[in-house]
């Protein structure tokens, strides 16, 4: 091989090893693996999502149904939400789904909606437009909440309860 050819090959194989390796994101120390987590979530959970969201969430999931309730023994939505925002987002949400919505959120429609924006939902059939339920959206219309009958669960937008009792999508201000 002449020096054209080898200056030509050692380029090439520079230029590979640093494209292979910039497209890998590195997990965080103390993150589940994207693998883990999207079994558990049933969504393909990729590097470049927010695995602090989805491990966060994920040490929450089976935790019971507790009204008023904001630890692992028991939980309900509002107190779900707002230790995962705690948490992920270093933010403190008001403590019920209503006030999360008039004074944390700004609206965002379902076709807008991004991981970790807040979904709620007028599950009492009384007045439509106040949120009696919140979860948080992952992607793919999969969100994660507290039902009352599972605990802490994903579920799909597109489940008929969820298209029934839908008010709007919140983006945290």
């Amino acid at each position: 091989m002449g020096n054209k050819q080898i200056t030509l090959f050692l380029l090439l194989a520079l230029l590979i090893s640093t494209t292979s390796c910039g497209l890998k994101k590195r997990i965080p120390a103390g993150m589940e693996s994207p693998a883990i987590l999207s079994q558990k979530f049933g969504v393909r959970v990729t590097p470049q999502d927010n695995l602090h969201l989805y491990t966060e969430a994920s040490k929450w999931l089976g935790t019971p149904h507790r009204m008023g309730g904001s630890t692992k023994k028991g939980v309900d939505c509002s107190g779900f939400v707002a230790m995962i925002y705690r948490e992920v987002y270093r933010k403190q949400l008001a403590r019920s789904s209503a006030d999360m919505l008039k004074h944390n959120c700004k609206k965002v429609s379902r076709n807008g909606l991004r991981e970790g924006d807040l979904v709620f939902f007028s599950t009492n059939g009384k007045n439509k437009k106040v949120p009696t339920h919140v979860g948080i959206y992952l992607k793919n219309g999969k969100f994660v909440h507290t039902s009352t009958s599972r605990g802490v669960m994903v579920s799909s937008l597109s489940e008929p309860y969820y298209l029934r009792t839908w008010i709007t999508g919140g983006r945290v201000k």
